[in-house]
């Protein structure tokens, strides 16, 4: 965390505590209350990053609109929570990037080896209907019937199992979850 922009503890107490404008002993207290954690040196010298600095400045406005410290470390600790959050947003964002380029990847690659497009798996009845000339297929022949042409144009195709034939249809796990 020490390595992050802003995260790095530069300041001592007595320029951090000129820069917000407080007594270094108010920073004590704050630290005290668990309002901030600045780092530590070896020899155990406070050491206030940006960050520390920019949270110190939201106290000091704070206390100064009226909030009382207990008040104001609610606030901290939800904007603590709050930065945590976002953190971990960012990271499934990135996750969620990765796994879609995955996914496409994938997808591309089903393409190429079966030479057809994905179909869903409860998409497939039909289709094997269809092709079979079964009772999807009747029911459209009947409205038909009355043009010989369109009845001769469809024919029934066998079809074998699924593990002995490879053919225009490839079944997805996008398939679950439809009826």
């Amino acid at each position: 965390m020490e390595d992050r922009e802003g995260e790095r503890g530069v300041y001592i107490i007595s320029v951090a505590a000129e820069l917000v404008g407080v007594h270094p002993q108010t920073l004590r207290i704050y630290e005290r209350k668990g309002l901030l954690t600045p780092s530590r040196t070896a020899g155990n010298t406070r050491r206030y990053s940006e960050r520390d600095i920019a949270r110190l400045q939201t106290i000091q406005r704070l206390t100064q609109e009226g909030v009382n410290l207990a008040g104001v470390k609610m606030i901290v600790e939800m904007e603590n929570e709050l930065d945590r959050l976002r953190e971990r947003m960012q990271l499934m964002r990135e996750q969620m990037r990765q796994a879609e380029e995955r996914v496409r990847r994938e997808v591309d690659r089903v393409r190429r080896e079966f030479r057809a497009e994905i179909v869903p798996l409860s998409d497939m009845r039909s289709a094997q209907q269809r092709l079979r000339g079964g009772p999807a297929e009747d029911a459209r022949q009947s409205t038909a019937a009355g043009d010989p042409e369109a009845a001769g144009r469809r024919r029934a195709i066998p079809l074998g199992p699924v593990e002995q034939r490879r053919g225009p249809f490839a079944a997805g796990p996008g398939s679950r979850g439809r009826s």
